[in-house]
Order: structure tokens, then C-alpha cells, then sequence
């Protein structure tokens, strides 16, 4: 069930297709078994990759049968390091090798790559490859790879801390001797996977006509891709194509460049052939970026009457080996910093955080990024002082979060207007927790455990430049370009940087370039992750593409908009404000004199001269888009049942209040915030890669690493309200990865409510059942 209520509403506008639920114009191909994959393409050669069995070692050797088509890094002599910059928060920059050069750093680090014909044959041969390892002590927690006699990942380096970064804001000591309380949290994240549907893949092909390679492969981002190999192999961007086809989720994971695709491409010059691979899950699970394996200590200090004063936090990120490309692995240490704070209103923060280097798999973005560990800690925060001062969990909240507009957090950061409160109470009010209360009293006489848990949270969204420079970032993302066109036959052709993997972006810009400029969605196609056909940009990430591509694309459509109005006033001898664009034509208003809109498009490339001079040819205008910035806003609420003899969790229902400006299509937005919340649910209860003493991964398969089935996702109700942001050109905001935020938050929370009469906190992700057992134990409470 999903309900809207807006602050604002573009009833009377003139708006004809945004805020309509529309199919999504990508669908039908997908869903009729038409889509194009990566891995749908035939190669002369495919590539199997060696990796490494062990998580630290020095390669002694590397031995094939003869016959074997094997590289090494021997082979790439002269390539670079994928080595992504930053300038600030003490920075080390580490180089990551396309093939492990001598010194192995990880479970499932290339070593080798070989290729054959077939994927089977490709598959025995790297079997028959014999790799010989002298191991040393690996480090897999952060903790410990803090201490000063620790092993060093990378040898040279002063310790294996290789980011970090403290904010404290001015007179913070007065403002935390001035509390009335303390209330501490210790949290732990646990390590996980995006676990996409389609696992990473890429097909490189040589022409020898041209002497140009086209690497199509799952990427979020075609262009940098392009830019960040051409680097590396020392070529020409122009000698080098890069597509993003139809791609099977993305998630973050396919966001980073993978040396996996630097090797491709390298092989397809090298052969002057087409090579391909394509990832096998367990490849997916222990060499694909991983992410969001931290550790947070909180403190808040509260006045007598519950108000935040002050928030004191130290968060030590597990990064992996390496560093991502090209946002660093300060994207999660620097993110918990910045917006540790989240939607509460405080003024004095302190803060430290940092990356620290393991021999674990690389960790990269991934939907929601730190932000569903940090919301996740500081609503453990609420939930505790709320405890302590004897009320209720909402009523705190309710004391601290924001509610003027704009506001400027304790780190700088610049909200504009949201609805922190007004959603919680919409939640609280749909959820009916008075009588939820009164239910989970009486379930406890009868020995069932019901808890409710609420998650509130702003998500920054839709960012451009300005805020990637603050990081210091030796590239900095942000705008996106979008080039419009209309053809001589009156259809719509919308070129992107933006590059979507199955969020409907391609429906939800049409329908604001529609609505503009008066034609039907169907008419307009929107081309995206190609770097032949497609502007220079960013891709798709951090909540941004609806924000940006759409920004640039209602730019674009009101020049042409424009445009066409002129055209259509010489046309009809009318003054362009008696005219209207709708239903595919120009309109003078009040009378039945029209002209179509595939007319004016052919007039504008064939008979140019009628226009006297005054339009210029053709029918085509481009626009960039790079704002600040806007946030979004949410509250979530999770009712739970915990079996206490076996800690297994059931999820009886899920709530979310959304505020994300305006809602260009609201079954697209439900869906987005739909996937958002399952994957927030696999975060809390069931998402965790697990390594050994060794360095081992124990969760290579699906059997073992548990993303969510249907079976564990409850009926989701959602509630939207739309608060028209100044902030962006469109007034929406994006909502991507909004689910993902809140939900693991309000699931613990409720599983902590429900757990009350044991005096047990669950502090940490995943809350599996052993993890629920082991605590009700140590209570010594159970009956």
C-alpha cells in the first residue's frame, strides 16, 4: 500500500506525465527475454583467472603446460598500478597491480590469466596452472591490524592505516561536562557483499581495421572506465570504446574499475582477437569488492530532558588490500564522518575515523555506502538513552531531530527542507503503536516476544562537484550532460552520461523531458552507457542520476522547448505565449490552429530557409547540471517476533515514511525504496562474509553467504511525502538508496524492543540467530 501526501502539488501545473505511475519503457525487452548482457557476446578467446589460495604470501613460482595461453604480470611491464588520489585526511596512496607482482595480498587476488577457446577449456587450463605460495601472517580484522607491531599489508608503509580523518568542533569539552548522561554504544558491521544478480563481467574486441578495442562490460561507469584504462595502458582514450550494456544490478560493486577489465583489454590488443570472462559466483563472493566491515564506538551526551548535547565517535573501517578507484577507500571512513550525525540536532562533535589496511578483498560503495552502519549505531544510541531516561524511543527522537530549515550540521553539511519529524509521526500514527504497545504486553504473558523498532535518517543525494572536492579527490565527479535532439521524423533522442542498471532512469527522464516539450514518453529514447554515443559523465551512484541526468535533461528540453515555440509562432503567425506544446504539437491557444511537432522537427533540417535566419538549423541543445546537493528524508519501522528457544527472527511487518521531493514516477520511486528495504533486511539479518584465521573465505557460495528470499521480506507499506526542494531544478530528490539506510536500523531496533525483558543488546550486524541465542545465554534471564 503506498499513500502520498504533499507539502506541495503540481495539480494545475499543466504537467501531463510526471507524478503517473507509467510502465517503465525498459521493461518490455527484459521481460520477453530481448535484453543484452555481457556475457550473451561470443569471443574468439576466453579468459579464466588464476587467483590466489592464500591472503598473504610471496610467490615463489608460476608454472603451465606447455601450450597454455597464460599472462603474468612478467607480461605487463610498464603498465601502472591502479592507484586512485586524494590530497587530504592523511591519505597513503597504495598502487594496486592488474596481476599480483611477486607478493600476494589477499584471498582471490589474479595472479595469473589464461585463455582458450571455450570457458571450459579456459576453466582446465587455469586448474592445471600451478602457483607456489610462501605464506605469511595474514591480518583480517581492522583491531588488530592497528596495533603497532602488527604486520605491515603493504611493506614500506609506517602502519596500515592509510586514511584518516577527525572533526571536532569548537568548546566540545564544555558543551560534554555541561551533560546530565552518558550513554555509550559499541557496534560491529559485519562484512558483506552487493551479491548483484548478474556477477561481473567483460568482452574486449580488437578491430584491425581501425586499431580501436570496444570493452563492453558491467560497469556504472563507461566513461571513467575508458579514462582510468587508457591511463594505464598508456593509450589514446580515442583508441578505446567502452559500452554498458543491459546490466544486471549494480549496487556499487560494478561502480570501482576492476583490473580484471585492464587485463582484457591489454589480451584483445595483445591478440588482435576478442577475449571474454565472465564471473562465476564464488569469484563474485571473494574477489568482488566488499564493503562495510566496521567498527563504531558512540557516546551521547543528554541534558536532563533528553536533548543531544554532544556526540563523541571513533570508527575503525576495514578496507581490504587495496584502495578503489576512483573514489578511494575513504568513501566509507570519510562518509561515517561526515554524516555521522545524521537528522539530529547537535552542535558539538567529535570524531575520528579510519581506513584501515587488511588482507581481505578490496571493500568499495555499496548501496547506502556508511550509512546504514552509522544509522544503524546512532539509533542503537536513541534507543538506549530512551531506556535510561524512561521513555519512549519515538519521544526522544522526537526531542532531537531537526526541524528547521535550512540547517547546518556540526560538520558542515547544508539541509535543505525536509520532514524528519512530520515522517515519524506519519509512521508512529499509520503504525498504530499505542496499540502495538498494549499487543506486545499481552504477547509477552502468553511467552512471545513482539518488538517495534523506528529508524530515522536524512540521505544526502544527488551531489555534484562541490562535494566530491571536499574529499579532496584527485577526480572529482559530479555534473552530468545530457544532449537532446530531435530528428527529422520528430522523435526524441536523449543522450546521457548517467548509465543505469535497472532503476527505471530511462522512463523517469522521459517523462520530464515529455512533459516539456509535449510529446509522448514512447517518443523518446534515451541513450546511455556508451562512450561513443554518450557525453562525458559520471555514471550512476550515490543517489544522484535522477537529481542530475534529470536536471540536465529539463535544461536541455526547455531550450528546445523554446526552440519550438519560435518555430511554431512563425508557423502560425502567432506570438509564442499564445502558444502551447502538447499531445505531439503546437497549439494556438484558443483556436484550432496547430502544427505537429514532426512537421516543425523536419522543417528545422530541410527547409530552414522559411525561418528567414532568426532559428538556427537542426534540432538539437545540450545542458550540464552540477548542483549542491539535497536530502532526503525517512523514517522506518519494523515489527518483529523472536523466538527465543531457537533466535530466529520473523518479520511481521515493514513501514516506511519517505520524503523525496517530487516523485517523477511513484511505481518506480516504490520500487527503488521496495529493493532498498530487502537488502536492508539481508544486512540485519542474514549478510555476512566470513573469514578465518588465515584468510580463508568461508562464504563462497550461496549455500553459506544468505542474501533474502521472498520468504523473509514482509508486506512493505509505504507513505510519501513530497516536499518540493529548492535545492534542485526539477524539485525532486533522489531516493536510491534510502531502504537500504534505514531499514537494517529499525529491524535491530525491534528485535532490541522485543529482547527487553532479558536486559540483552544486540549491537551488532548481522543479528543472526547464534548471535540472538549467545546473548539471551550470557542473561542468564532465560525461563
Amino acid at each position: 500500500m503506498t499513500v502520498h501526501a504533499k507539502t506541495e502539488h503540481t495539480k494545475g501545473s499543466g504537467t501531463t506525465w510526471v507524478g503517473r505511475s507509467i510502465r517503465r519503457l525498459e521493461d518490455p525487452a527484459l521481460v520477453s527475454g530481448r535484453g543484452r548482457f555481457t556475457a550473451d557476446l561470443p569471443a574468439a578467446h576466453w579468459v579464466r583467472f588464476v587467483r590466489s589460495h592464500v591472503a598473504a604470501g610471496t610467490i615463489d613460482s608460476i608454472d603451465a603446460p606447455d601450450g597454455i595461453g597464460m599472462v603474468t604480470a612478467s607480461d605487463l611491464k610498464g603498465l601502472k598500478p591502479i592507484k586512485p588520489m586524494l590530497s587530504k585526511f592523511n591519505y597513503v596512496p597504495i598502487g594496486q597491480p592488474i596481476l599480483a607482482d611477486s607478493v600476494v595480498r589477499f584471498t582471490g587476488e589474479c595472479i595469473a590469466a589464461v585463455y582458450a577457446p571455450s570457458k571450459d577449456q579456459a576453466e582446465d587450463f587455469a586448474d592445471e596452472v600451478n602457483v607456489a605460495i610462501t605464506e605469511t601472517m595474514p591480518l583480517t580484522d581492522a583491531r588488530v591490524a592497528l596495533a603497532d607491531d602488527a604486520p605491515r599489508v603493504h611493506a614500506g608503509t609506517q602502519h596500515n592505516v592509510i586514511v584518516e580523518g577527525h572533526i571536532a568542533t569548537p568548546k566540545f569539552e564544555d558543551a560534554w561536562v555541561s551533560a546530565d548522561r552518558i550513554v555509550r554504544v559499541e557496534a560491529r558491521s559485519r562484512r558483506q557483499n552487493a551479491t548483484p544478480m548478474e556477477a561481473r563481467a567483460g568482452h574486449a574486441v580488437y578491430d584491425p581495421l581501425t586499431e580501436r578495442v570496444t570493452l563492453t562490460c558491467t560497469t556504472q561507469m563507461p566513461h571513467l572506465t575508458r579514462t582510468a584504462v587508457c591511463d594505464i595502458l598508456g593509450i589514446p582514450e580515442s583508441e578505446l570504446r567502452v559500452i554498458a550494456p543491459d546490466v544486471g544490478g549494480g549496487f556499487g560493486q560494478k561502480m570501482s574499475l576492476a583490473p580484471e577489465y585492464v587485463l582484457l583489454v591489454w589480451l584483445a590488443r595483445h591478440l588482435r582477437s576478442s577475449v571474454a570472462w565472465t564471473e562465476d559466483r564464488r569469484e563474485n563472493l571473494i574477489a568482488s569488492f566488499h564493503s562495510r566491515d566496521q567498527y563504531v564506538e558512540l557516546e551521547g551526551a543528554f541534558d536532563g530532558n533528553g536533548k543531544l548535547l554532544a556526540l563523541r565517535g571513533d570508527i575503525v573501517a576495514n578496507i581490504g588490500a587495496y584502495s578503489c578507484f576512483p573514489t578511494t577507500c575513504g568513501v566509507e571512513p570519510l562518509m561515517a564522518l561526515a554524516e555521522l550525525p545524521g537528522p539530529y540536532d547537535v552542535r558539538a562533535y567529535d570524531c575520528r575515523s579510519r581506513g584501515v589496511m587488511t588482507n581481505t578483498c578490496p571493500m568499495a560503495p555499496y548501496r547506502g555506502v556508511s550509512r546504514p552502519v552509522i544509522t544503524f549505531v546512532l539509533e542503537r544510541l536513541m534507543d538506549k538513552a530512551a531506556g535510561a531516561f524512561g521513555i519512549e524511543p519515538t519521544e526522544l527522537r522526537r526531542r532531537n531531530l531537526i526541524d528547521t530549515f535550512p540547517y547546518t550540521s556540526a560538520t558542515g553539511l547544508v539541509f535543505d527542507d525536509g520532514t524528519y519529524r512530520e515522517t515519524m509521526e506519519m509512521a508512529i500514527k499509520a503504525i498504530g503503536l499505542g496499540a502495538f504497545r498494549k499487543r506486545q504486553e499481552a504477547a509477552r504473558l502468553q511467552g512471545r516476544y513482539l518488538g517495534i523498532g523506528f529508524a530515522t535518517f536524512s540521505e544526502r543525494t544527488g551531489y555534484g562537484s562541490p562535494a566530491f572536492a571536499a574529499r579532496g579527490m584527485e577526480i572529482t565527479p559530479g555534473f552530468e550532460t545530457v544532449i537532446l535532439t530531435v530528428d527529422p521524423s520528430g522523435f526524441v533522442e536523449a543522450r546521457i552520461g548517467s548509465s543505469p542498471h535497472g532503476q527505471g532512469l530511462r522512463t523517469s527522464l522521459a517523462q520530464i523531458i515529455a512533459d516539456e516539450i509535449g510529446v509522448d514518453p514512447q517518443f523518446i529514447k534515451v541513450v546511455h552507457g556508451d562512450t561513443d554515443r554518450s557525453p562525458y559523465g559520471w555514471g550512476t551512484f550515490a543517489s544522484r542520476s535522477l537529481v542530475l541526468s534529470g536536471g540536465a535533461s529539463l535544461m536541455a528540453a526547455q531550450k528546445i522547448r523554446a526552440k519550438l515555440l519560435k518555430m511554431a509562432s512563425h508557423l502560425l503567425e502567432a506570438s509564442p505565449e499564445d502558444i502551447k506544446l502538447e499531445a505531439g504539437a503546437a497549439h494556438v491557444i484558443g483556436t484550432d490552429r496547430s502544427v505537429t511537432i514532426a512537421s516543425m522537427a523536419r522543417a528545422a533540417y530541410h527547409q530552414t530557409h522559411i525561418f528567414k535566419g532568426e532559428i538556427e538549423p537542426g534540432l538539437s541543445e545540450n545542458a550540464t547540471y552540477d548542483p549542491s546537493g539535497t536530502f532526503s528524508n525517512a523514517c522506518h519501522v519494523a515489527v518483529v517476533d523472536v523466538d527465543i528457544e531457537t533466535g530466529n527472527v520473523t518479520l511481521e511487518k515493514f513501514l516506511v515514511a519517505e520524503d523525496a521531493g517530487l516523485i517523477i514516477n511513484p511505481m518506480i520511486a516504490d520500487g527503488q525504496v521496495h529493493g532498498g528495504v530487502a537488502q536492508g533486511i539481508g544486512n540485519a539479518l542474514l549478510e555476512e562474509i566470513i573469514y578465518d584465521e588465515t584468510g580463508n573465505i568461508m562464504t563462497s557460495t550461496l549455500a553459506d553467504f544468505l542474501p533474502p528470499t521472498a520468504r523473509e521480506i514482509p508486506e512493505i507499506e509505504l507513505h510519501h511525502i513530497e516536499t518540493l526542494t529548492g535545492n534542485t531544478i526539477t524539485k525532486a530528490k533522489g531516493l536510491g538508496e534510502g531502504g537500504a539506510i534505514g531499514a537494517p536500523a529499525a529491524v535491530i531496533s525491534a528485535i532490541n524492543d522485543a529482547l527487553k525483558p532479558f536486559d540483552v543488546s544486540i549491537d551488532e550486524m548481522p543479528a543472526t540467530p547464534q548471535r540472538i541465542r549467545a546473548a539471551l545465554r550470557n542473561s542468564g534471564k532465560l525461563p
